[in-house]
């Protein structure tokens, strides 16, 4: 007579292939979206960083001796060509993470992210480079609606 042990044996095997698969099926599985999360809110920082540059750091300009003289349509032109990058990595970013072409997100969870990061992207800007202008309460309040906002979207 065979011992109990034997006679599991096969049975291990078949428990252990299944664990196997199944667990590193979703281990693959939540490292392919983890990969593309972060690869998508990369790019949306990179994307957000050139915008805010496009948009707000022409501002600066007057304070530079290059760009001091310079008339609208050459800064104009200046930021169309930063943000020339901004779409670089925007289009990418989103194609990457909507949901309809394997993404983790939905297009609404796409925008509020962007906006999100957005603010924060601004707000640092803001902050290191427009050294007379502070950051009130008001601003925070709003920020926290905002990340209140991402809750209420990403809620099933």
């Amino acid at each position: 007579m065979l011992s109990p042990y034997f006679s599991c044996v096969p049975l291990r095997k078949l428990l252990f292939k299944i664990l196997k698969k199944t667990t590193f099926g979703i281990i693959k599985q939540w490292n392919y979206f983890m990969s593309k999360t972060i690869l998508t809110l990369g790019l949306l920082v990179l994307s957000n960083t050139f915008m805010t540059f496009a948009w707000y750091g022409h501002l600066k300009f007057s304070q530079m001796k290059w760009a001091s003289n310079l008339g609208l349509v050459s800064i104009i032109l200046i930021s169309w060509s930063i943000a020339l990058f901004e779409y670089a990595f925007q289009v990418p970013a989103n194609r990457i993470g909507f949901s309809e072409n394997g993404g983790p997100f939905n297009l609404w969870q796409l925008k509020v992210i962007q906006e999100v990061i957005t603010l924060t992207v601004f707000m640092v800007f803001t902050l290191v480079f427009f050294k007379n202008e502070t950051l009130r309460p008001n601003h925070l309040i709003g920020f926290c609606f905002l990340i209140l906002a991402v809750y209420f979207i990403f809620k099933k």
